[in-house]
């Protein structure tokens, strides 16, 4: 099977525009590949580099070398195949809620009655029927985060790219969030590439889990299978024999490298 979004051996070197003899390798020789309908999800320590792939494989960041492709074709420019979710909501607080969902659809010429009866139909399916005329400073952190995602999913991508999307919400929020976005993917399964920090929600979501290495030049050094079965609770699935066993493993790979990560820092600071 093609694989849906191929990086096949990404490095990404960053010049200092004050001194060009000063450079930065964030990623190496790295190499993934993720099939249609697959989630796959992506964990490493704070600054890894992490962000780095999701940009690559979106289009907004050309690696130093290596090579991109979406299902077999070389990319060139953006990847108009890709939705992409960022760690921080991109609503544009002068739109309402559903013309926010809609905005894309209108970019690309869809007819305004066509596109608001759709993104009404997508208010109802991540939970926010009838609140389509709320600015986002009137929505809940949580509220916020359902209106990305039907700004991203309103758009039927093959590829969904998803950036820590949850990390500031609270937990249980957090837990409502995962359970729905499992639920919309398990409808069409789309492949899914997904960075978090959080190992017991990588484990919880995910076909697949990728560990990297500490940066700099972070490169794979783990990859799991998540043999769990589906379709799953996120809260109720952490407490399968399984899922404890898979924790310890990719811990047992991780944790090294979180240490690693954490004095790099400090010796920065």
């Amino acid at each position: 099977m093609t694989p849906a979004l191929s990086l096949d051996n990404i490095s990404c070197t960053f010049i200092s525009k004050q001194d060009r003899s000063q450079r930065y390798t964030a990623v190496a020789d790295t190499q993934l590949h993720i099939a249609p309908g697959e989630f796959v999800s992506v964990v490493g320590p704070t600054g890894c580099g992490k962000s780095t792939l999701l940009n690559v494989g979106a289009g907004l960041l050309e690696p130093s070398s290596g090579s991109v492709k979406v299902f077999g074709e070389p990319l060139r420019g953006i990847n108009r195949r890709a939705g992409y979710m960022f760690q921080a909501d991109a609503l544009m607080p002068w739109r309402s809620a559903i013309d926010n969902v809609i905005a894309g659809l209108q970019f690309r010429g869809m007819d305004d009655t066509a596109a608001k009866a759709l993104g009404e139909e997508w208010l109802v399916r991540v939970g926010l029927q009838g609140f389509g005329d709320r600015y986002p400073h009137q929505l809940s952190g949580g509220m916020r985060k359902r209106v990305a995602l039907a700004q991203t999913l309103i758009l039927d991508p093959d590829i969904i790219l998803m950036d820590e999307p949850f990390s500031a919400l609270d937990i249980q929020t957090r837990q409502l969030m995962e359970n729905e976005v499992l639920e919309l993917w398990n409808a069409k399964k789309k492949a899914v590439l997904f960075i978090t920090h959080d190992l017991d929600e990588a484990i919880s979501m995910s076909d697949r889990v990728i560990v990297l290495s500490a940066g700099p030049a972070t490169h794979p050094i783990g990859e799991f299978i998540i043999d769990l079965p589906r379709p799953r609770d996120v809260a109720e699935i952490r407490m399968h024999p399984r899922f404890v066993e898979l924790h310890a493993q990719i811990w047992s790979v991780l944790r090294d490298e979180v240490l690693k990560g954490y004095q790099q820092q400090n010796k920065a600071a």
